[in-house]
């Protein structure tokens, strides 16, 4: 699944994009304090992202040293994860450092296509895109991460899919899916022991 994505977005760190994805995944699967949460990141072209928003609230990140505040940091993922539940977007560096947060993204009318029912969080993803070549990257309210890059959607994320894939690569051994109807059942495979 990460690897479809990869091939659409060449110009950043597949690990960097990555580890921005799967904090995206999390807050959407986790929300916070049992409330779905909804948050928007833009990855990469930081000048160009902050020219074009303003900023919300003074930045809560701001005078923290760089490396508190780079996204593979496990400590900096709750504090992001506080964070999401104000408004505005977080504005991650191509080298993925947080540059900031709560930024109001300014979403003028531009020649996007985004597909109907999608609310201001990805008008304001795609165009900034478009504007900036950044990623955006949105977690809905409704818990789907959807990617845009250069003012178009190139990524929709059910996140209990993209955790069940993770699993595949972290089982010990075979494992086993068994569908049946929506329902899909991961289990590791049983080894025989030799008698």
């Amino acid at each position: 699944m990460f690897e479809s994505i990869l091939c659409q977005v060449t110009e950043y760190d597949s690990e960097i994009l990555e580890s921005l994805i799967e904090l995206a995944v999390e807050i959407a699967r986790e929300g916070r304090e049992g409330k779905r949460v909804g948050t928007l990141f833009t990855l990469g072209n930081e000048c160009a992202v902050l020219a074009e928003s303003r900023s919300l609230i003074l930045n809560p990140l701001e005078g923290h040293p760089e490396i508190a505040r780079h996204i593979t940091d496990p400590n900096l993922r709750g504090t992001i994860k506080e964070l999401a539940q104000l408004d505005g977007a977080f504005v991650v560096s191509s080298l993925g450092v947080v540059i900031a947060a709560c930024r109001y993204l300014d979403a003028a009318a531009s020649p996007i296509e985004i597909p109907l029912g999608l609310g201001s969080r990805h008008i304001a993803a795609a165009h900034i895109s478009a504007a900036t070549d950044a990623i955006g990257i949105v977690v809905s309210e409704s818990s789907v991460v959807r990617l845009f890059c250069h003012g178009a959607l190139i990524g929709e994320i059910i996140p209990e899919l993209w955790m069940l894939k993770g699993y595949d690569f972290q089982a010990d051994g075979p494992i086993v899916k068994k569908t049946v109807g929506d329902l899909t059942v991961v289990t590791p495979r049983r080894r025989r022991h030799a008698s």
